[in-house]
């Protein structure tokens, strides 16, 4: 039987097209100095100035809405909220790779990448607070609600990016996950998926290193998670998920395969998770001190900065203004969540169906009964 791989392999190109490098993509170092592109399977090259000056604006914005979310949920504002706190590099990479005809599938911790397709803080929080509906609508902003359960986006995405396929559209679609949704069925089901059907989808990993308290040693034994992706004929790359440049040159580079044809790619970065898991975790239990310490020095928002304004390219005017906007934007997700709802108890039964069924008209009079009563009982009778 002929596999749509094999011409690449009797052409022994099977190196080249579907292993990762051996080290992940880098083409800025920690301290910020670039390093060339070219000791990689592709010569990347390090993205332009004004795609690194935006980039760096909008992973200070991104800092700031994690630094601002930590302090609402101290302050018992939001319900629950998974940090991205040193990942704020891979978030923006990966709206920054596509256009707004393309689709982003996100996990319950990519909240600065949902904001950075133009959902508004409060309808992408609106969640997170504990509100009953999902805040914003998924067509509006080509972006899919987040999902809590671990891969199932995967599969939606595929599906889209299947979708797009057969009606002959330019849409990409990217979807994220962690290191822990790489143990789930879903996830080998939708690689296998998309790559049988050679449809427009990036996977994109975020290794942050922990599935909650399990770390990676006990999640896979592979050389690499890119490597997983040499089982499903399609590449796989590694690139180093602190460093925005080489985020963007390799997410730039397998969005623009997929959508000229090259069919899907899986991408892991190689991050980490600075914060808890959520703050309902305490990390302390699993990691200690000094193994986060090491990662401190590796923070991707200051190694742009130091680079930017080494090479003279980051100015005072500049810093202020990304630091105004990241501020308004703070501001706005403070106003919303300090602002006070009042819930509509009858509306867990007003948006199940568009024609609500017979059992839902009838467990909504019950509920609108027992309310009516509560209100004209007196103050010692409600229950």
């Amino acid at each position: 039987m002929d596999y749509p791989g094999n011409a690449l392999l009797k052409a022994g190109q099977q190196g080249q097209y579907l292993l990762p490098s051996s080290t992940p993509v880098q083409l800025m170092a920690p301290d910020g100095t670039s390093s060339p592109g070219g000791k990689y399977k592709e010569n990347y090259a390090l993205p332009d100035l004004p795609t690194l000056l935006k980039g760096y604006g909008e992973m200070l914005q991104g800092r700031r809405i994690n630094e601002q979310s930590g302090a609402l949920v101290r302050q018992g504002r939001m319900a629950v909220y998974p940090s991205s706190f040193g990942q704020e590099a891979c978030q923006v990479a990966a709206y920054m790779s596509l256009r707004p005809s393309d689709w982003l599938f996100a996990t319950y911790r990519d909240t600065v990448a949902i904001m950075g397709r133009g959902v508004a803080p409060m309808e992408a929080f609106e969640s997170l607070r504990g509100d009953w509906h999902s805040g914003f609508d998924p067509h509006q902003y080509n972006t899919a609600l987040p999902t809590t359960p671990l891969s199932t986006q995967l599969l939606h995405a595929v599906g889209v990016a299947h979708a797009a396929k057969l009606r002959g559209e330019d849409t990409v679609v990217l979807a994220l996950c962690g290191d822990g949704a790489t143990s789930e069925g879903d996830f080998h089901e939708a690689l296998n998926f998309a790559a049988v059907f050679h449809v427009p989808v990036v996977f994109l990993i975020q290794n942050n290193q922990y599935a909650i308290s399990v770390p990676l040693i006990h999640q896979s034994v592979a050389p690499s998670l890119a490597h997983k992706a040499i089982g499903y004929g399609m590449p796989g790359e590694r690139v180093d998920g602190n460093d925005l440049a080489a985020l963007l040159a390799v997410l730039g580079s397998s969005v623009d395969r997929a959508r000229n044809g090259g069919g899907p790619a899986l991408v892991e970065a190689h991050t980490y998770r600075m914060e808890s898991h959520t703050n309902a975790d305490d990390s302390t239990r699993y990691r200690n001190a000094a193994e986060v310490a090491q990662w401190v020095p590796k923070d991707p928002l200051l190694r742009l900065e130091k680079y930017l304004h080494d090479a003279g390219h980051l100015t005072a005017a500049d810093t202020e203004a990304f630091t105004v906007a990241a501020d308004t934007v703070a501001k706005a997700l403070r106003d919303g969540l300090n602002s006070q709802t009042t819930p509509d108890p009858l509306d867990m039964f007003r948006y199940v169906y568009s024609e609500p069924t017979p059992q839902l008209h009838e467990q909504s009079r019950m509920l609108a009964a027992e309310l009516a009563a509560a209100q004209g009982a007196p103050e010692g009778k409600r229950s």
